[in-house]
């Protein structure tokens, strides 16, 4: 029998990538790729680059929805994951402990606000929210869960119970009847749902993913304080905001929050191994793992595996060692300089903002009326920040993301390693797609046609 080797596996079925995909996992989705053109065939891929069959290079502003913040193949986190297989460390004994978990909750420890003092570690963001509701409610002994409209915390049934997107939550339903949303932003609508004293935690992103909505002045701080005055525990969900995505480590220290309950994923697993963690506040910890009866409340068979480990304790060293925080800072404070007057520049750009590395331009009727915009939206709302993302793509050789669904919102996650000329070079192709798409209704008409078919 001949050796198992991947190389040759892949090389014999190059070319039938999407197929392949479509015959055994998911074909709508291979269909969706197929119509906007992103069915692009990739070779490899490093930093903030993706370079397709042919070698061309395609700048990665999509970072994996925000996983990669230390660059795709990062050779120092595969060199430490290759590292851990060499070592062939005693992890998952179950019944006893390896030293990896320990190092990587010291380090998160080391890093967190004061008022954490555990970790609980998990394998992706969506069961890192999981574990802060499940703990949370018992914890406090309160039945119910508050979150935001508009918030994304996962797909599993109590994180998608806490989802305010009605997309992903209207047609799996029944969903758990404890959760409630409250607008964000707005502190008089969470306080009205706290005042009965039966909610176990807020959960909400300091930034929203969908959209990149930002917390108005006072919002998170005053959040924090409703949640203090009716026992309440205040649980921010730092699974795409965290890393060094907002030009910090976690995006609360810009407003000096303290929370009981804090999750991450995503970037923790250096692009590589899933891992995430659920870090908790002292009084959280002891009001679950109170006795050696329930040391083991909960848990995850695969969570805090070595090579998990040894990803996030290596993700953290990058972060430290190339200064990515605060190139993260720098860099989306340039890019926020470059791109808030194209507000002024177009008619159909409503918006700029973003926090560090987490962008967003938000696209609107222009007042004239020269572009079909009625039109466009009404074949799908949010169609035209699709416009645009396509020939940036196409065209431009960057890869970007519409915000949400039905909004008319591109949005940017890149590596933190990106350049300042690759900054530059998606401001100046944003521009000239921005004018193009002005300038081109007939296309675009056409454009939104086919791309309602995939609907």
């Amino acid at each position: 029998m001949p050796e198992f080797s991947l190389r040759e596996l892949i090389a014999a079925r190059a070319g039938r990538e999407y197929d392949l995909y479509a015959q055994s996992i998911n074909p709508q989705f291979v269909r969706v790729l197929r119509t906007i053109g992103f069915d692009r065939r990739w070779s490899r891929a490093e930093g903030a680059s993706l370079y397709d069959a042919d070698g061309k290079r395609v700048l990665d502003l999509l970072g994996g929805f925000g996983m990669f913040n230390v660059g795709r193949n990062n050779p120092r986190i595969r060199a430490a994951l290759e590292e851990a297989l060499a070592l062939e460390t005693p992890g998952s004994v179950q019944l006893g402990v390896s030293a990896l978990p320990g190092l990587l909750g010291e380090e998160l420890l080391r890093r967190a606000p004061r008022s954490i003092a555990r970790v609980l570690f998990t394998s992706s963001g969506a069961e890192a929210n999981e574990a802060a509701i499940k703990l949370g409610r018992a914890a406090t002994g309160r039945p119910r869960v508050l979150s935001a409209e508009r918030g994304f915390h996962g797909l599993t049934l109590g994180a998608l119970s806490a989802n305010g997107n009605a997309e992903f939550t209207e047609r799996f339903g029944p969903l758990l009847p404890v959760f409630a949303r409250v607008p964000f932003n707005d502190l008089g609508a969470l306080e009205a749902e706290l005042r009965g004293e039966d909610v176990a935690l807020f959960l909400v992103e300091p930034v929203q993913g969908k959209g990149v909505v930002l917390p108005e002045p006072g919002y998170l701080e005053g959040a924090q304080e409703l949640c203090r005055r009716y026992g309440t525990l205040f649980a921010l969900d730092e699974v795409q905001t965290g890393l060094g995505r907002t030009g910090r480590f976690l995006a609360l220290e810009r407003w000096g929050l303290e929370p009981d309950l804090v999750t991450v994923a995503k970037s923790l697993s250096g692009g590589f191994v899933p891992v995430g963690a659920c870090l908790m506040a002292r009084r959280v910890y002891d009001g679950v793992f109170d006795s050696l009866e329930n040391s083991v409340s909960h848990g995850s068979t695969f969570a805090p595996n070595d090579l998990a480990m040894a990803a996030g304790l290596a993700t953290l060293h990058e972060l430290d060692e190339e200064g990515l925080v605060a190139r993260s800072a720098r860099l989306g404070a340039k890019l926020l300089e470059l791109t808030q007057p194209l507000v002024d520049e177009f008619e159909v750009v409503h918006d700029v903002r973003g926090l560090g590395l987490m962008w967003a331009i938000e696209f609107g009727e222009p007042r004239s009326g020269k572009l079909s915009w009625k039109m466009i939206e009404k074949v799908q709302p949010g169609l035209f920040a699709q416009l645009v993302v396509v020939p940036l793509f196409s065209e431009h050789r960057i890869l970007s993301q519409v915000a949400g669904h039905k909004l008319a919102v591109l949005k940017v996650l890149p590596p933190l390693v990106v350049t300042d000329e690759d900054i530059e070079q998606f401001v100046e192709a944003l521009t000239t797609t921005i004018a193009g798409a002005q300038h081109m209704p007939r296309s675009l008409t056409r454009f939104a046609l086919t791309a309602a078919g995939i609907r």
